[in-house]
C-alpha cells in the first residue's frame, strides 16, 4: 500500500508539474482550456480513494500522510526526492490541518447529512488556493446518510481538475457501491501488538510494561492504547466490564449489569457535555450578543442558532454514550476470545491476562460452543444498536443472553 501511495504521489507530482511547464510555454497566446493534463493510462493517480480497514487500523494517518505528500513543496523534489518530506510548509500545514487547500471532515454525531455534504461538494469544486490540489479527507465516510451519499456521488463521477477526495471507513460494504466503485481501493491492517508497545513507549514515555499491557487489552488500537495507559478512569471501567461475566447468574445480576453498562456510558456522556458544551454555549452567546448588563438575553430572532446548537449537543451525547458503549463491548469480545483460546488449547497470548483466574473459571464451567453463542451475542447487540434499538434493551437481552449461554 505505501509504494502504491508513494507512485500515485510521484504521478500528481508530475502532473503539476507538466500543468506549469504547459502554461509556461502557452504565455501570451490564447488562453487554454482549464484543467489539468490529460492522465496517462499508467498514471498511479486518481481522483478518489477510498480507505478502509478496522478501528486502529489507522485510516485517517494514513489519508492525512497521502494529503501531505499531494501538497508536498519540499526543493529535494527537484533532486529525485520523494513528495511527503513531512517539513515543508505543505506537509506540515497538511498534518496539522491548517492547509488552506485541505479539508480534514469528521464527525461526534451520529450521521453525517445532506446539508453538511453540500457544502463539501461546493468546496470541492473550487480550484486550489495554492495551485496544487483540492484535498477532501472525509474521515467518517461511513457516517454519511442514503442522500449524503448520492450528493457526494455527484462530486465523485465528476470531480473537478484538481480535486481528490479520500474517503475512510471500517470496510467496503459501509460505502454505497456507486460511491466504492468509483474510487480505488486500500486495506488497512491493524498492526501488531508488539509495535503498538513501542510507539506508546517512545513516542507517549510509557513504561513499557505498561505499555505493552495496553496493546494487548486492545488489540492494536494505537488510539484506545494509549488512553488505557494513561487514563485510569478508562482502566478502571474496562476492570468492571471484564468483571461482568462473572455476575450474571441470575436475571436479577443480568438486569443490573446491563443498567449499569448503559450509566456508564452515560457518565461518559455527562463528562464530555461538561468539557465541550458549555464553552460553545457561551461562545455562542457572545456571538450573538448576549450582553452580560442584560441579564444574558438574547437579543431578539437569534433564539433559532440557540436551538440548533442545542440539537446538535444532544446529538453529540448520543454519539458519544453509542461510541463509549461500544468499546465495553469490544472488551467483552475480547474477553470471551480468552475464554476460547483456553477451552481450545490454543497456543495464543491472552488480551486479557490480569484476569487469567475469571477466564479459567468460565471456560471450565461452560463449553465452546457456548462461548461462540456468547460471542454472536454481543455481536448481535453491537448491530441491533447500530440499528438504533433502545440501548437499555439491546444490552438487557444481551446479558440474558450471556447467562443463557
Amino acid at each position: 500500500m505505501t509504494e502504491q501511495l508513494a507512485a500515485a504521489a510521484r504521478d500528481a507530482d508530475a502532473l503539476v508539474a507538466a500543468e506549469r511547464a504547459g502554461q509556461r510555454s502557452t504565455a501570451g497566446d490564447a488562453p487554454q482550456e482549464a484543467g489539468a493534463p490529460e492522465r496517462s493510462s499508467a498514471s498511479q493517480m486518481t481522483h478518489a480513494w477510498l480507505f478502509t480497514g478496522p478501528p486502529g487500523a489507522g485510516r485517517a494517518s494514513a489519508a492525512r500522510a497521502f494529503a501531505a505528500a499531494l501538497q508536498c513543496v519540499s526543493p529535494d523534489r527537484a533532486l529525485g526526492g520523494a513528495p511527503g518530506c513531512g517539513f515543508c510548509d505543505g506537509c506540515h500545514t497538511t498534518l496539522v490541518g491548517t492547509h488552506a487547500d485541505v479539508e480534514i471532515v469528521r464527525t461526534d454525531l451520529l450521521s453525517i447529512g445532506v446539508k453538511e455534504t453540500r457544502e463539501l461538494v461546493r468546496r470541492a469544486s473550487l480550484s486550489p488556493a495554492g495551485g496544487r490540489w483540492q484535498v477532501i479527507v472525509l474521515e467518517d465516510a461511513d457516517r454519511l446518510t442514503e442522500g449524503a451519499g448520492n450528493v457526494l456521488l455527484k462530486a465523485v463521477e465528476e470531480p473537478a481538475p484538481r480535486t481528490v477526495w479520500l474517503l475512510c471507513a471500517p470496510s467496503i460494504e459501509d460505502v454505497l457501491p456507486t460511491i466504492r466503485s468509483r474510487c480505488r481501493h486500500l486495506t488497512l491492517r491493524t498492526p501488531p501488538v508488539g509495535a503498538v508497545a513501542e510507539i506508546l513507549v517512545r513516542r507517549d514515555g510509557i513504561d513499557p510494561q505498561t505499555a505493552d499491557r495496553a496493546a494487548r487489552a486492545t488489540q492494536g488500537h494505537i488510539d484506545r492504547a494509549r488512553r488505557l495507559a494513561t487514563d485510569e478512569r478508562a482502566r478502571s471501567r474496562r476492570a468492571a466490564v471484564l468483571k461482568l461475566p462473572l455476575r450474571i447468574d441470575d436475571i436479577g445480576g443480568c438486569l443490573k449489569a446491563a443498567q449499569e453498562l448503559i450509566d456508564a456510558a452515560g457518565e461518559d456522556a455527562k463528562q464530555v457535555a461538561e468539557e465541550v458544551d458549555v464553552k460553545e454555549t457561551e461562545e455562542l452567546r457572545a456571538a450573538l450578543g448576549a450582553a452580560a448588563g442584560t441579564g444574558g438575553r438574547l437579543p431578539r430572532g437569534t433564539a433559532g442558532a440557540m436551538k440548533e446548537l442545542q440539537d446538535r449537543q444532544k446529538r453529540r451525547s448520543t454519539r458519544t454514550q453509542r461510541d463509549s458503549l461500544d468499546l465495553a463491548l469490544v472488551d467483552l469480545i475480547g474477553f470471551y476470545r480468552d475464554v476460547l483460546a483456553v477451552q481450545m488449547g490454543a497456543a495464543v497470548p491472552l488480551a486479557n491476562d490480569e484476569v487469567g483466574d475469571s477466564l479459567r473459571r468460565i471456560a471450565a464451567a461452560s463449553t465452546a460452543e457456548g462461548t461462540l453463542r456468547r460471542i454472536e451475542a454481543v455481536i448481535a447487540c453491537r448491530e441491533a444498536l447500530g440499528r438504533n434499538v433502545a440501548p437499555l434493551l439491546a444490552v438487557e437481552a444481551m446479558t440474558v443472553a450471556l447467562r443463557a449461554g
